[in-house]
């Protein structure tokens, strides 16, 4: 058997999973969606609920939900029956996820859940099971077949649920409203948070941490500019401190082997016109975003009169955690 080719088969087979999961997608979703919105808008909660392979998918769901703006718990079902329950509260929604529908530990907390006001929605395989015909609402996540050979390991199956969570979680971020600030709040003490908290003032080299000089300075000046200021490129700016070009030690190092009498030349015949430039309020994210877009190591901090005000060399970005 060649693996890598079994292996394909198996996610092929997931894939149709998701395409089938795609299009059952209808109306009830949007009616989903205004269930959910109806109960986070007045201060309730969603409840993610399954057992067995779904309980992470569940925990998962939960966990995409919460972290995005829409409040989510995950109840186990089996704790339910033990003292859980009380995570339960009129007006809240729960999401219970059994692609069979007949799961006992779930279908034991129909009767308790139905005494209460709280909208059921299922994410089964079928509409004709148990779980499906006391829920409120069904989304479908119906496949063709599990990957498994002998199609009995939720594989398919939970792919499809997943898929299907994430997509609720989406829609809602952006039917909420819910912001990149927003994400950043929720995520403090990540790399993806400090990105979207921190603006360009708060990473950016300042003072006597920048090289700098004048177009008419010598390649020999720069360099020791960049030594002193341990910096990795040199600003060439005018009189006024209005950017004019960027030399960096990559360009040092392009020069060194094509052009004679390098250290004596001007900046202004080997520097690069026109650097990449940033502004001091934009978010530390939109820094990585043009790192990446443009290729490059320093990106030029200008103020609205195109002045220089500060660099950020990427290589300081590790340290502030960054990246």
């Amino acid at each position: 058997m060649k693996y890598a080719d079994r292996a394909r088969e198996i996610i092929d087979i997931e894939i149709k999973g998701l395409e089938l999961a795609s299009r059952n997608l209808g109306k009830e979703f949007g009616r989903v969606v205004d269930l959910i919105l109806q109960a986070v808008g007045n201060g309730k909660k969603i409840i993610v609920t399954g057992v067995g392979k779904n309980l992470p998918i569940g925990q998962k769901m939960a966990s995409t939900l919460s972290s995005t703006g829409s409040p989510a718990v995950f109840m186990h079902a089996t704790d339910a029956m033990h003292g859980d329950l009380g995570i339960l509260s009129d007006g809240d929604v729960l999401i219970a996820l059994s692609y069979s529908g007949e799961s006992e530990e779930l279908i034991n907390l129909l009767p308790v859940i139905k005494r209460k006001e709280v909208k059921i929605v299922a994410m089964t395989g079928s509409r004709d099971n148990t779980l499906a015909n006391h829920a409120d609402e069904v989304l479908l996540v119906t496949v063709e077949r599990e990957a498994c050979p002998f199609n009995l390991a939720p594989t398919a199956s939970t792919t499809a649920t997943l898929a299907v969570g994430d997509a609720l979680a989406m829609v809602l971020l952006e039917a909420r409203g819910f912001k990149r600030e927003d994400y950043a709040k929720l995520h403090p003490a990540g790399a993806i948070g400090r990105t979207l908290l921190l603006h360009v003032r708060d990473i950016m080299r300042t003072a006597d941490r920048i090289a700098r000089c004048k177009p008419g300075d010598s390649v020999n000046d720069g360099i020791m500019a960049m030594t002193e200021a341990r910096s990795g490129a040199i600003v060439v700016v005018d009189n006024d401190d209005k950017v004019l070009g960027i030399f960096t030690d990559g360009d040092l190092r392009r020069h060194i082997t094509g052009t004679d009498n390098l250290r004596d030349k001007k900046m202004k015949d080997v520097m690069s016109p026109r650097p990449i430039t940033v502004v001091q309020d934009h978010l530390a994210v939109d820094v990585l975003a043009m790192f990446e877009k443009h290729n490059v190591d320093d990106l030029v901090v200008v103020d609205q009169d195109a002045r220089l005000v500060g660099v950020v060399d990427i290589q300081d970005l590790p340290k502030l955690k960054i990246i």
